[in-house]
């Protein structure tokens, strides 16, 4: 049997990993923009703030993320109204977003074999607390942390460092779970252990990234994909 000091606790990215940002593309509809524009708009989001991060700058998520969709915005025929106005409609949506549909399941299954469990964002631990709250989550994570606190976009190091002071295990005890493979190779420079959830996608793990300690397909997939590992 694995004791509770044996167990890995649990660093959950927040956005594509819990939350389901595809539930924007009826805003960006809604203002006259094309759906296809919030993938471009998110991953320049990313962009700017790994930027900034790089330099040893430092902008919060709700300001990059403004500034980048009005820039997108501007000058798109079809479009209903300023494009400052349309970009906070949509932005409106992020407390609103749902978890994908394996979350629940996954993190009630993680907290009954024990483990601790906090959230990472490069947003708003905010909307992270708001939305996992509505889906009846709260009780299963210990905190949610934000790079408010460190300044420091993941995958700076700094970013991970704090999250391991406030969970108050030595890093390799801590385990990041993300879609992401940049934030996992993060995490693994910054001496964490890792799990890529795939989520169905059939693209490779880029080779340039290092690779995760686990591997599952979905949040479900966790746990059992936890216990093999061991």
């Amino acid at each position: 049997m694995v004791t509770a000091d044996e167990r890995h606790v649990l660093l959950f990215d927040v956005n594509e990993t819990l939350l389901d940002l595809t539930a924007l593309r009826p805003r960006f509809r809604a203002v006259g923009a094309p759906e296809h524009l919030l993938p471009v708009w998110f991953a320049g989001v990313l962009r700017d703030g790994f930027a900034l991060t790089s330099t040893g700058a430092h902008a919060p998520f709700a300001e990059v993320a403004e500034d980048g969709l009005r820039a997108l915005l501007t000058g798109l025929d079809g479009l209903h109204g300023d494009p400052a106005a349309a970009a906070r409609e949509i932005l409106a949506g992020l407390p609103e977003l749902p978890p994908h549909p394996d979350v629940a399941d996954g993190v009630r299954a993680l907290h009954a074999a024990g483990h601790r469990m906090l959230t990472l964002t490069n947003g708003s631990r905010s909307t992270a607390e708001a939305v996992l709250g509505r889906a009846g989550l709260a009780g299963c994570f210990q905190a949610h942390l934000d790079v408010e606190g460190p300044r420091c976009w993941k995958p700076g190091r700094a970013s991970y460092a704090y999250a391991v002071g406030r969970a108050g295990v030595e890093a390799a005890r801590l385990m990041l779970v993300s879609v992401h493979p940049w934030d996992i190779d993060g995490a693994d420079r910054a001496g964490l252990s890792t799990a890529w959830i795939s989520r169905g996608s059939t693209a490779p793990y880029p080779r340039a990234m290092r690779p995760p300690t686990c591997r599952a397909d979905s949040l479900t997939g966790l746990l059992p994909a936890l216990d093999e590992a061991r």
